[in-house]
């Protein structure tokens, strides 16, 4: 076993080139959101038990685009605290995707037989309002050191697993120097494989994607990087320059969007992110139904109405920008694609088959 890594300094936690002004720094709290404009002043008493319950962060990257009013935009709707996450519907659950019941050791989730999670940090770069680990995200700091060295164990333990997925909170808001640590470590598992990330940092700290990070990813187990994004204002000139230089360094890239009622809950919308997606060497790969997270009613749609948007995304965008429409299935019993059917059968035993503009055609399957 290697030597546990010490903590992070200021200067480990810091991109290559470091913030010098305040407007480049988060947002962390209503007064803060108050000051830049996005809450208004007489509102602000309202929003302090929301607060208390699950922190801020807005980084000046999805500050700057948030383009129109605030209480009617997009990006805003994701990030400013909203007096509705006070309103608990009963399905809501404290742990939605059943992350607690599949933990062997802390900081690990093992729930399919080939691959399992690793919540390395508790800490993202922003908080979403709708996010499925709401009650348990915030805590400052990477996973302890002990733990750290459990999972490790573990790992070496069990040979079928072959993915490694690294989560939290946000994998990339840790330092380089604690990234390719934990990433030589896999490497010295030899039946580790693959090294996923999922994180939201090249679009919402794209400062963060520096070469020191960059050349800690060059290690023997495949990596690849699932970028959390719902709408494509989110992908600004920055952003996409830090998906150019993962891509110009060989790092596959995919996509996990929500959807989310406020935000991105039509097919023209998503077609726009997917889209852009695409031309950004990312593969759409997950559009998530909103998660049973308490306090996030508010964005969730219906699952009838998530598959027309993906019907009607299927007859306007290449397969290419398609991803696969997913719930997780409450409880910890695992992620199942929800799109919609066209094939029904009939009596005779031949198939109708639905086209995208809704027309009707037999199949008749080989006897």
């Amino acid at each position: 076993m290697r030597n546990q890594t010490p903590p992070d300094t200021a200067a480990d936690r810091a991109p290559d080139r470091a913030p010098d002004r305040a407007a480049d720094r988060a947002s962390v709290s209503v007064a803060d959101l108050v000051r830049d404009g996005l809450v208004r002043a007489d509102h602000s008493a309202a929003l302090d038990p929301i607060a208390a319950q699950f922190r801020i962060r807005l980084t000046p990257d999805m500050r700057a685009a948030i383009a129109t009013d605030p209480g009617t935009d997009p990006v805003a709707a994701q990030f400013v605290p909203d007096p509705r996450e006070a309103l608990i519907r009963p399905e809501e659950l404290t742990d939605p995707i059943g992350d607690h019941a599949h933990s062997p050791v802390p900081g690990l989730t093992h729930r399919y037989p080939d691959r399992v999670i690793v919540h390395v940090t508790q800490s993202c770069e922003v908080y979403c309002r709708f996010c499925f680990r709401r009650e348990t995200v915030g805590s400052d700091g990477p996973l302890p050191a002990q733990d750290l060295d459990a999972v490790m164990a573990y790992l070496a333990a069990t040979p079928d697993i072959f993915e490694v997925i690294l989560t939290g909170g946000d994998p990339l808001s840790l330092s380089a120097r604690r990234i390719g640590d934990i990433l030589a470590r896999l490497a010295d598992i030899p039946h580790i494989g693959a090294v996923r990330f999922h994180t939201r940092v090249p679009v919402v700290a794209p400062g963060r994607i520096t070469p020191t990070l960059i050349a800690a990813l060059k290690v023997r187990p495949a990596v690849s990087m699932v970028i959390h994004t719902n709408h494509a204002r989110e992908l600004t000139p920055a952003a996409c320059a830090a998906l150019a230089r993962l891509a110009d360094a060989g790092v596959p890239l995919m996509s996990q969007t929500v959807l989310l009622r406020g935000v991105n809950a039509d097919a023209d919308t998503l077609a726009d992110l997917f889209r852009m997606l695409v031309r950004n060497r990312v593969k759409p790969y997950y559009l998530h139904h909103c998660d049973l997270a308490r306090g996030t009613g508010h964005f969730r749609t219906t699952i009838a109405e998530g598959q027309a948007i993906m019907a009607a995304l299927r007859g306007r965008i290449s397969g290419l920008a398609m991803p696969t429409y997913v719930l997780d299935i409450p409880g910890g019993f695992g992620k199942v694609p929800i799109g919609p059917g066209y094939l029904t059968q009939s009596p005779d035993g031949s198939w109708q088959v639905r086209d995208p503009k809704g027309g009707l055609h037999r199949y008749d399957d080989p006897a």
